[in-house]
C-alpha cells in the first residue's frame, strides 16, 4: 500500500511551511515530502529501516497540516500510520524507548490506572526520576475531573426532536476532563438529543497513531460493542473523532451534531476567548474553525484567533512525552501567540491541546490564563455560570 500512496506526491513543496518540524529545523527529511521519499525507498527495499530513518518518522507530529495544504491529495495520514505500523513490527528500539512506550500504553488507555498515575505524579515530580519519565510527570495536569455524564441524559422538552446519540467519554478525557463530558451531554440535551453514555473504554486512537495497529483494532472493536444499537456517536475529542471516522465508526464531532440545531437559552458572556483550533479537527476531519459559528451565537462573547492557527501546539497524542524538546518549543510558540491576543480564556477542542498549551503558558511567564473546552463555553452560557475553572498559572 505504501508505494501506491507515495506516487501521488509530486514534491511540489506546498507542505513545507505548514509542517511544524520543517518550520523548526528546515530539514528536508523532517518534512512530509522528505518523509514520503524515505517511505518509498524503505518500502522498495533500497533503504534500510535504520535508527536514523526511524527517527525522521518518529519526529512527525501527525498533525496533518500537510493534508490540508497538499494540492495533489496525498493521503499522508494513511502513509504515516502504516509506516509506523511497519516500524513497530520490524524495528527494535533501544531498551529505554521500549520501556517508556510500554508504560505509556499500559496506562493511558485505561482510566483506572491513569487515575492512580496522576495521584502519584506529584510524588514523582519531587523525587529523582529517569529522563524518559520526566516529560510525563511535567505534563500531568494539576487539575482533573472524575465527573461522569448520566447513563441517559433526556432532551430538553422545548427542543426535543426525538434523536438519540451516544457520547464517547474517552480515556484521558474521562479522567482529566470528566466535566467536559457532562457539559457535552447537557448541551446536546438542550439541543434536543437524548444522550446515552454506556460504560466504555479507549477508542484506540493513541495506539493507532503510534503504530500499534493490533492493539488499536482491539480497542476500537470493544468500543463498537459498547455502542451496539446506537446509530450515531458524538465525540468531543478531535483526535478520537478523526480515528473513529477513519475506521467507518458512526462518529460525528460535537460541532456537526450542533451545527444545524437550535440552542435555546444562550445567555450573554462578557468575555474574550482565544479560540485555538485543534489539528485533528482542522486538518484530519476537515472541519476548520468549526466551533467559531457556535461560539458566535453567544451574546457579548468576543472570539479572537491566535496567530499561526495552522501550526501544531506540540501535543500530538504522546508526542510531547516522546519528543519533549520540539514539543516544548512548539508549545511555547503557541502559548506566546495565545497570550498576545489579550484574551481572558483559551478554548480548544482536544484534551491534549489544553494540557500542552496550559503547561506551556506556565513556563512562558506573564499572566495566568483560564482554560476550557469549547463546549464548556456553550454550557456556561446556557446555565448562566462562570466558565474557566482550569487555570494555567505562569
Amino acid at each position: 500500500m505504501i508505494p501506491e500512496l507515495t506516487r501521488a506526491c509530486v514534491h511540489c513543496g506546498f507542505c513545507l511551511p505548514t509542517c511544524p518540524t520543517y518550520v523548526l529545523w528546515s530539514e528536508e527529511m523532517d518534512s512530509p515530502r522528505g518523509r514520503i521519499q524515505l517511505m518509498e525507498k524503505t518500502a522498495e527495499g533500497t533503504l534500510r529501516l535504520s535508527p536514523t530513518v526511524v527517527e525522521h518518522f518518529d519526529r512527525c507530529l501527525g498533525c496533518m497540516a500537510c493534508v490540508s495544504s497538499c494540492p495533489s491529495g496525498v493521503q499522508y495520514d494513511r502513509l504515516i500510520e502504516e509506516t509506523r505500523h511497519v516500524v513497530e513490527d520490524e524495528h527494535r528500539r533501544p531498551r529505554a524507548e521500549r520501556l517508556q512506550r510500554r508504560l505509556l500504553f499500559a496506562t493511558l488507555p485505561y482510566p483506572r490506572r491513569m487515575r492512580w498515575a496522576l495521584r502519584l505524579a506529584p510524588l514523582g515530580r519531587a523525587l529523582p526520576s529517569p529522563a524518559w519519565a520526566r516529560p510525563m510527570l511535567e505534563l500531568a495536569p494539576r487539575w482533573r475531573s472524575s465527573e461522569r455524564p448520566a447513563a441517559v441524559t433526556v432532551p430538553g422538552v422545548e427542543a426535543a426532536h426525538g434523536r438519540r446519540v451516544g457520547l464517547l467519554t474517552g480515556c484521558v478525557q474521562s479522567v482529566c476532563f470528566g466535566d467536559v463530558n457532562t457539559a457535552t451531554a447537557r448541551v446536546l440535551a438542550v439541543a434536543g438529543y437524548e444522550v446515552v453514555a454506556p460504560p466504555q473504554g479507549c477508542c484506540g486512537a493513541l495506539s493507532a497513531h503510534a503504530g500499534r495497529a493490533a492493539e488499536s483494532e482491539q480497542l476500537t472493536k470493544r468500543l463498537r460493542a459498547s455502542f451496539e444499537g446506537v446509530e450515531t456517536v458524538v465525540v468531543n475529542a478531535s483526535g478520537c473523532g478523526s480515528h473513529l471516522k477513519d475506521r467507518a465508526f458512526p462518529a460525528v464531532d460535537v460541532t456537526e451534531a450542533l451545527r444545524d440545531v437550535e440552542l435555546p437559552g444562550l445567555g450573554p458572556l462578557e468575555l474574550t476567548v482565544a479560540y485555538q483550533d485543534s489539528c485533528h479537527l482542522r486538518h484530519a476531519q476537515r472541519l476548520p474553525a468549526a466551533w467559531r459559528p457556535l461560539l458566535e451565537r453567544i451574546p457579548r462573547l468576543t472570539v479572537v484567533e491566535p496567530a499561526e492557527q495552522d501550526l501544531c501546539c506540540g501535543s500530538a497524542g504522546i508526542y510531547n512525552i516522546l519528543w519533549p524538546e520540539p514539543a516544548r518549543e512548539l508549545g511555547e510558540r503557541k502559548a506566546a501567540n495565545v497570550l498576545a491576543t489579550g484574551a481572558e480564556l483559551l478554548v480548544t477542542a482536544n484534551p491534549g491541546c489544553l494540557m500542552q498549551i496550559g503547561s506551556s503558558i506556565q513556563r512562558t511567564g506573564g499572566k495566568e490564563m483560564a482554560l476550557a473546552h469549547t463546549v464548556e463555553v456553550l454550557d456556561a452560557s446556557i446555565r448562566g455560570v462562570k466558565v474557566g475553572d482550569k487555570v494555567a498559572r505562569t
